[in-house]
């Protein structure tokens, strides 16, 4: 049986989330494996996995903002914003210049209402919208508030005559589509646009410097967990050291006195050991979640 902690995977294209948690529950030996945030098959880069309790974990790595390097296709719009979609419109960009680039992507960043693209996970009366897409369905989507804090262009391509290629690194809030980014801004300049490479270089603090790769793992299974749990939540949460008799207390589940941290923090015993995440409400520092073995 694998170790509780967290697993940074620098995921291959090609593979879904959900074939990597399938491979790593085989090297791990275990079948508590979870993934912090799904990477459509096209994209690459960190994916965090967590095994065992650190599985718990995943709902706050899931809420982390996230890091990506793209690549938008100015000249082309996609049944699916990137490069899987069929091609279903195409408009020669080469006159676009560099200045209006720039300034449509700048219209992008910060607090934006961003329409996911319709070939989403995003379920609509309980069915993904993706399957309801290739169904022959029509699916429109509602805006969601996201924040895209950096947006920078890293280069403008010009390699061909009808499309132009820019290459950008981005970081904003969990649920934005960088997708709906490149569809966006192909929209504003008038000549559509779709993403061509996506890879993922950081969730919240976990980079793509610790990530391992699927054959590294392999190689080292079952000792594939790089951040065991307690390290985990010390690396995530603000900390929070609790006495024995207040160890004692939480991980039963009782509440403690508050210190006035922001949460969710996180409760670590005095031996080092994680007992809780936890948060202040109503006067009681009460648990999230607990983590302290039964």
């Amino acid at each position: 049986m694998s170790t509780d902690g967290l697993i940074v995977v620098d995921k291959p294209g090609g593979m879904t989330s959900h074939d990597v948690v399938a491979r790593i529950r085989r090297f791990a030996r275990t079948r508590r494996v979870g993934h912090g945030g799904t990477l459509d098959p096209m994209a690459t880069g960190v994916l965090v996995i967590g095994v065992n309790r650190a599985t718990r974990l995943l709902t706050y790595v899931i809420g982390a903002d996230k890091s990506y390097t793209a690549t938008v296709r100015l000249g082309q719009s996609t049944v699916t914003d990137d490069a899987e979609g069929d091609v279903i419109a195409t408009t020669p960009a080469g006159t676009v210049t560099d200045a209006a680039i720039h300034a449509a992507l700048a219209d992008l960043t910060g607090e934006i209402d961003q329409v996911p693209s319709a070939v989403s996970a995003i379920k609509i009366d309980g069915q993904r919208a993706y399957k309801r897409v290739r169904s022959g369905e029509s699916v429109d989507l509602p805006p969601r508030r996201v924040t895209v804090s950096r947006l920078d262009v890293l280069a403008i391509r010009r390699d061909q005559p009808d499309v132009v290629d820019v290459d950008v690194d981005v970081s904003c809030s969990t649920g934005t589509y960088i997708r709906a980014i490149a569809r966006d801004a192909g929209l504003a300049l008038g000549v559509g646009g779709h993403l061509t490479a996506l890879r993922r270089t950081a969730v919240g603090g976990f980079t793509l410097a610790e990530a391992a790769t699927l054959d590294e793992l392999e190689q080292r299974a079952p000792d594939v967990v790089g951040v065991p749990l307690a390290a985990a939540a010390d690396r995530f949460f603000p900390r929070r050291d609790a006495g024995p008799d207040e160890a004692k207390v939480l991980s039963h589940g009782g509440p403690l006195e508050p210190v006035g941290l922001a949460g969710p923090y996180a409760v670590f015993d005095p031996a080092g050991g994680l007992i809780a995440i936890v948060s202040e409400r109503g006067g009681r520092a009460r648990a999230e979640i607990v983590l302290a073995p039964a």
